[in-house]
């Protein structure tokens, strides 16, 4: 029987949206979800939304939860991390701090200031939850989808016998932006990408053994494209190929978009095409309308649609269930799945599933240019890293002072001052070291 624990379970939607793809995978007519949340309330949401979910399905599977994690995880065949560690208490710190000194960021939860603190804050509690899982399920498939998600996969490569998976639908969704744009059918389009986690490219992009880059090129020159992602637009007209992560999003892994207000002006619009603060200002007003959603659900007012989505953690276990294998993108350690990125460090490649498990794919070497900018986030990865694993402050300050949007906007000392302004305000959800 498959049995799915899912950590974090209070991001309600997100947690909703993976037991959905479950209980709709044809392979999985039998299972039971565990549960596990340290906030009682929002977990008790989560259950009954899982009791109703199951109800819809008419499947045979079971629910229990706890805010204990090892109540829980032993037995567990797939362990699902989705947890976020002192977010409400400390958003507004990752965006306001920084943007005092002119470090501008859009999502800021992977990279930059946004990205290390939340590290900083995220690994240490992840890091728990897998001696447990090494203690009390050492056998189970664990994926990951906490972000900062190349970080967390590093973390664990070094500290865990356990091996994790980081799950993310970046590469899924700009397929389906890219059919969009293109005006085919998704189905249609053949593609490759390879990088880090929110920095891959796509550097094969086909229909039928025809490049589609040609057209692509063709249809960004149309204001009515071009406006829903000048970023990337810009970033396959210049480097050659388009990019795995929102105009937003990507803007905060290199220098050239962000640095000054004039830059912001031309390049960055609303929401995920690059609205400062975007992510700061509005995740908690997000957080308490999906709760509101779910409870608007349960009590007959809203509709909501038992289809299977982009995510794939449902798609894995199912095809490991059925032997008829997919095909998936993945963070995992290098071991030689990119031929010229730092091996061992995380990196986000295909990857086969199939009754055996999960098979990364060899990718070869990116383009130089390209390669060039993941190494120096792999680079940012490991410092922070390090920090972590061997409590070692002035790793973490560097790790700032090498990232790219914070380096291009701040001199040595500022990133220094910046750095010790955000661990006095963020100090009672960060490890002591760091005090």
């Amino acid at each position: 029987m498959t049995t799915v624990t899912i950590i974090g379970a209070g991001s309600t939607v997100f947690a909703a949206e993976l037991m959905t793809d479950f209980l709709t995978t044809p392979a999985l007519e039998t299972g039971e979800f565990r549960l596990v949340d340290l906030d009682a309330e929002r977990l008790a949401l989560a259950h009954q939304f899982a009791e109703y979910l199951i109800k819809r399905s008419g499947r045979d599977w079971t629910v229990q939860s706890s805010v204990d994690r090892t109540e829980l995880l032993a037995g567990s065949t797939v362990v699902i991390s989705t947890i976020e560690v002192a977010g409400l208490a400390t958003v507004d710190f990752d965006y306001d701090i920084p943007m005092k000194y002119g470090v501008d960021q859009c999502i800021g939860d992977t990279i930059g200031p946004g990205g290390l603190f939340k590290s900083l804050r995220t690994i240490p509690s992840f890091l728990k939850i897998l001696r447990d899982v090494e203690q009390l399920c050492p056998d189970a498939l664990v994926l990951n989808h906490t972000n900062p998600m190349s970080m967390t996969i590093l973390a664990a490569s070094r500290a865990s016998s356990v091996p994790v998976w980081g799950m993310c639908h970046s590469v899924h969704y700009t397929v389906e932006n890219l059919a969009d744009y293109l005006q085919i059918d998704k189905s249609e389009i053949e593609f490759s990408a390879a990088g880090v986690n929110h920095l891959a490219w796509l550097t094969g992009l086909t229909r039928g053994g025809e490049d589609l880059y040609p057209l692509l090129r063709e249809r960004g020159r149309l204001p009515e494209v071009l406006e829903q992602d000048p970023v990337r637009f810009e970033l396959m007209y210049q480097f050659g190929a388009f990019p795995t992560e929102s105009s937003g999003h990507v803007s905060e892994y290199l220098p050239y978009f962000r640095t000054h207000p004039d830059l912001v002006k031309r390049w960055m619009g609303k929401e995920y095409i690059g609205e400062s603060g975007f992510y700061a200002h509005n995740w908690p007003t997000w957080r308490r309308e999906n709760d509101e959603m779910l409870r608007a659900v349960l009590a007959g007012e809203r509709e909501f649609a038992m289809e299977p989505g982009g995510e794939y953690p449902s798609q894995i276990v199912g095809a490991m269930a059925s032997g008829k294998p997919v095909t998936v993108y993945v963070t995992t350690p290098n071991d030689g799945w990119i031929d010229n990125l730092h091996q061992g460090n995380a990196v986000e490649v295909a990857a086969t599933v199939d009754s055996a498990g999960i098979h990364p794919q060899h990718f070869g070497s990116l383009p130089e240019h390209m390669a060039s900018w993941v190494r120096r986030h792999q680079e940012f990865n490991d410092l922070a890293v390090t920090s972590i694993l061997e409590e070692d402050r002035e790793a973490a300050v560097h790790a700032l002072m090498l990232d790219p949007l914070t380096s291009a906007a701040c001199e040595l000392q500022q990133i220094r001052d910046m750095f010790d302004e955000m661990v006095a305000a963020q100090r009672d959800h960060l490890p002591s070291y760091l005090h």
